[in-house]
C-alpha cells in the first residue's frame, strides 16, 4: 500500500493522470512474496492512477562480504559463511532491498 501511495504522489508531481507501470526491486531476504505483493497490487490499485496499471518486479539475490578475502559472494540458504575463507560474514551487501526503482506514466 505505501509502494503504491508513493508511486501516486511521484506521478502526480510530474503531471501525471495514469500510471502504466511499477517497477520494484525486492531483495531475497527482504521478508516480502512477490507473488503476494502482486496480488496486493491488484487488489489496491482500483481508485488509484495505478487502477490499469502493472507491477513488475525484480528479484535481487543476497550477497555477503567478506573483509579478510576482499570477496563478495552470494549467500543461498542464509549461510553467511565465505566460501573461500570459511570465515563467518558480518556484512550482508544485497538482499534486503525494498524499493521502487522507475515507473511509466502518462
Amino acid at each position: 500500500m505505501e509502494t503504491l501511495r508513493l508511486a501516486e504522489e511521484k506521478a502526480k508531481a510530474a503531471g501525471a493522470t495514469r500510471i502504466h507501470e511499477i517497477r520494484m526491486r525486492i531483495g531475497r531476504l527482504a521478508g516480502v512474496v512477490p507473488e503476494a505483493l502482486s496480488y496486493s497490487f491488484e487488489v489496491l490499485r482500483d481508485g488509484t492512477l495505478a487502477a490499469e496499471g502493472t507491477l513488475k518486479i525484480e528479484s535481487v539475490e543476497a550477497a555477503c562480504w567478506c573483509a579478510a578475502c576482499q570477496l563478495e559472494f552470494p549467500t543461498p540458504d542464509l549461510i553467511y559463511e565465505c566460501p573461500r575463507c570459511g570465515q563467518p560474514s558480518g556484512e550482508l551487501r544485497r538482499g534486503r532491498e525494498m524499493e521502487l526503482i522507475s515507473m511509466e506514466i502518462e
